[in-house]
Parts: structure tokens; C-alpha cells; sequence
């Protein structure tokens, strides 16, 4: 009851979530976003919902505060759409000392209005990962080969992800005015700097030791905005409104974790199961449905191999087959490797920030394949067990005669119960007989010696 009462609590949160006030700052003034691990949904939701409540207060800048390993290809193109189409000057800084621009944030520092760096940081590393992964099976396309094309050991669908992502890299660095053949190479080659080559190189316009150097060095800075109008910064002195995420954008980035949305989806299926063979049962019903909703919530804002699913409700629909028909464990081995296969391959992505754990996986398949053996042994002992009740426990039970039979036909007593009884030999009252059928409601009975001592209770 508490996890559900702290679920319940989540969901009315969750549903308040789009009256979350950020506050107000005095226009003119300068907005800090920050921005903190995997680029993915949550940062997406986090940025565009920032940068709505930031125009509103009508800064001067908006400061985005980096520092990430990467991220997913969808969420990062999102954001620097929101980016680019940004009324109000936006400068990426990647900040504090330690942090990076890895991957994603490449992209989109080159995509900023300016790009900052703190001393000790670095960027680069953009090669793409597989930007829209293979289904399970499909071949790769080398429809495009060339008889040179395969000296560096990439198939035609890598050879587009990367040519595709180092023509977007170069194309944001023509937009800012930075280096574009750097830039090229971080996604061909992989290479990265620190923030002081950066500089060198014109891949960053400035390095700042914290915000208000920053807004100290951008103050007169002209910067050209969409729709190639200029503006000149006023940053001197300004006011830092933060606009830090908030428990929304924190809820968010938990359930978009592969990890926590493969166990809600598990938590999910077993809860439902679980009602099902327990009607009334109503808390494991209750949860499942909560965390199965949650768990399609996430899975829609991720990028999953629906193969992977149906393998995962394969495992589990054979699983289920072999606790009620036992195969001598066929169904249930082929149901935990079929679920195995399918939570391996659930997220289509080789981002190490958005898939599953193998210690997950590993922990969750031993667990089931346990559960599923306590389940058919008590199935099987179940089985040896004697009957105690229905029909087939009359069989062989002895009974005593209430009244004097006529016609073969009258009343006895069993199992603290009256029942109709038929012998072909007459029965006296106090007589024993022996249940020999059950034919509907009436007994067939065989007479024993005559005997007036009752059956106890």
C-alpha cells in the first residue's frame, strides 16, 4: 500500500505538472538553464519548457549551462531546433571545470549563439552511434557500395548516419561562424579538445572562469539572430534568474531511464497477471496497471525495438503456458530465453546512457525462471496431494442409512451432508454402505454389515 500510495502521490504531481511556476526576474535581466547528463526526452521537455517561461520574462540572455556524455539523436536535433528559433540569445557554456561537451553537446554548442567554455573542459567525440538501428534480421543497405567504400569496415547504413551528422555539424558551424572542417573531423574522426585549443581553433567564441565572467566578456558582443538580424548584448552586471529543473523535468528523466521503464513494464505484466489469477485482489491490479501505463509512457519517448517487446510477452506468454501445461520445462526454458533475447535488444540504440543493464536483465530472468519453478512445484504437489473435496472424495466414503430404503431408493448421510442413495440390496435405517459411484445427486451405494453405531462427527 505504501508504493502505491507514493505512486498515486507521483501521478497527481505529474498531472499539476503544467502549472509549475518558475518565477519572475525583471526584464532585462539573464536566465541560467543547466542542463546535466544524457541528452534525451527529458532534457527536451526540460528546454522547451524553459525557454517558453524564459521568453516570457524577456532576459537579455539565456545562459544554458552544459554538461553531457551525449545523447539520443531525436532529443538533440529537437532541442537545437528550439535553439535556433530562439527570439533571445542563447550561449551554451560548458561549465563547471571537469564537465563536457561530448557527442550531442557538440551539436549543440556549434548550434548556440555562443559558445563558452569553463577552464579544464572539453567537447567533441560527435560520431554518431547507431543513429537508427537495424531490426533484428535486417540486412544492411549496400545498394550505394562502391568497390573501395569498405576499406574502413563500415557498412552503407553507418557510412549515411556519419555523412549525415557531419553535413548537420557543418551546417550549424556555417550558421554560428565557427570552425566547420573541426567539426567535420569530431564526427569522422571522433576527435575532441580541451577548452583552451577550442578557442584557438574558433570552434568556441570565449572561456569564462564562471557565469559573471561570462556576462562580463559578452557585454557589446553583437550577435546575429534569425532572420539575420544583429543584436547587441547589454550584459554587464545583469541579474541570474535559475531556472533549474524542477521535480517535473527530475520524474521525468527517471521514468525515461531504459532501466526503470523495463521494470515498470515487468512490474506492470506480473501485477495484472497476478489480478487475474486473484480477482478482487485489486492492489496487484492497481499497481499494474499504474506502472504498465507509466512504462508505455516512457517507452513512447524512447527509442525502443518493438521486436524486443514481443519477444519479453513471448517469454512471459510461455512462462505462463508452462505453469498450466507443463511441457517437463520446454515452455518455460524457450519462455526465459525468448525473454532474455528481448530485454538485450529492447532499446535500439548503442548509446550507453539509454540501455538496460545486463546485471538487470540477468537479475530479472533469474528471479522469473525462480518464481516460475516455486509455481510448478507447488503445482506439482498439489497434485499428489489426496482429493479432499468434490465429487470424486465421495467415492469409497462410507455413509449411514437415515431411513429404510423402498424401491432401492432413500436418504443418506455423509460428509455432514444428506444425499439421495440407490442400492440394489434394501437398506435399513442405521445401516453403513459404501459409496461405490456419483451419478449427479444420487449416491450408488454398496451395503455393509448391519451396524447401529454411529459415524462420529
Amino acid at each position: 500500500m505504501k508504493i502505491l500510495s507514493g505512486v498515486l502521490i507521483w501521478l497527481a504531481l505529474l498531472a499539476l505538472g503544467a502549472g509549475v511556476s518558475f518565477g519572475q526576474t525583471a526584464p532585462g535581466g539573464a536566465v541560467l538553464l543547466a542542463i546535466e547528463g544524457a541528452i534525451g526526452p527529458a532534457s527536451d521537455d526540460y528546454l522547451e519548457r524553459s525557454l517558453e517561461t524564459a521568453q516570457e520574462m524577456a532576459p537579455e540572455v539565456i545562459i544554458l549551462r552544459l554538461d553531457t556524455p551525449g545523447g539520443l539523436d531525436t532529443a538533440m536535433r529537437a532541442m537545437i531546433r528550439r535553439i535556433t528559433a530562439s527570439p533571445i540569445p542563447i550561449a551554451t557554456y560548458v561549465a563547471p571545470t571537469g564537465a563536457r561537451a561530448a557527442s550531442a553537446g557538440t551539436y549543440i554548442l556549434y548550434a548556440s549563439h555562443i559558445a563558452a567554455m569553463a577552464p579544464g573542459t572539453n567537447l567533441g567525440a560527435a560520431t554518431p552511434v547507431a543513429i537508427g538501428g537495424l531490426s533484428p534480421g535486417q540486412e544492411p543497405d549496400r545498394s550505394d557500395d562502391t568497390s573501395d567504400s569498405d576499406k574502413d569496415g563500415k557498412s552503407a547504413m553507418e557510412r549515411k548516419a556519419v555523412n549525415d551528422a557531419a553535413a548537420y555539424i557543418r551546417s550549424l558551424a556555417e550558421l554560428r561562424g565557427r570552425n566547420a572542417e573541426w567539426a567535420e573531423r569530431a564526427v569522422r574522426e571522433a576527435v575532441s579538445l580541451q577548452a583552451s585549443e577550442a578557442l584557438e581553433q574558433q570552434v568556441i567564441d570565449l572561456i569564462a572562469t564562471d557565469v559573471d565572467d561570462l556576462l562580463a566578456q559578452l557585454d557589446g558582443r553583437i550577435v546575429r539572430m534569425q532572420g539575420d538580424r544583429d543584436v547587441t548584448l547589454r550584459t554587464a552586471g545583469l541579474t541570474v534568474t535559475e531556472l533549474l529543473p524542477d521535480w517535473r523535468s527530475r520524474l521525468l528523466g527517471v521514468l525515461t531511464n531504459p532501466n526503470v521503464a523495463y521494470i515498470l513494464m515487468l512490474v506492470g505484466i506480473y501485477g495484472l497477471l497476478l489480478e487475474f489469477y486473484n480477482p478482487g485482489g485489486l492492489i496487484p491490479g492497481t499497481i499494474g496497471a499504474i506502472c504498465l501505463l507509466l512504462a508505455l509512457y516512457a517507452f513512447q519517448m524512447l527509442p525502443v525495438n518493438y521486436a524486443g517487446v514481443g519477444l519479453i510477452l513471448l517469454g512471459i506468454g510461455f512462462m505462463i503456458a508452462e505453469a498450466f501445461q507443463p511441457s517437463f520445462g520446454m515452455l518455460g526454458i524457450g519462455g526465459v530465453i525468448a525473454f532474455v533475447i528481448g530485454s538485450i535488444i529492447l532499446m535500439d540504440t548503442e548509446l550507453p546512457s539509454f540501455r538496460i543493464y545486463l546485471s538487470v536483465i540477468v537479475t530479472t530472468a533469474i528471479v522469473t525462471a525462480l518464481a516460475l519453478a516455486a509455481i510448478l512445484g507447488m503445482a506439482l504437489s498439489s497434485r499428489r496431494r489426496a482429493v479432499v473435496s468434490g465429487a470424486d472424495q465421495l467415492v469409497g466414503a462410507r455413509v449411514r442409512v437415515l431411513d429404510d430404503f423402498k424401491n432401492g431408493q432413500g436418504r443418506v448421510f455423509v460428509h455432514s451432508e444428506s444425499w439421495r442413495g440407490h442400492c440394489a440390496a434394501p437398506l435399513k435405517q442405521g445401516h453403513y454402505a459404501t459409496v461405490t459411484a456419483v451419478k449427479g445427486l444420487t449416491l450408488e451405494l454398496e451395503p455393509e454389515e448391519s451396524a447401529t453405531t454411529e459415524i462420529p462427527p
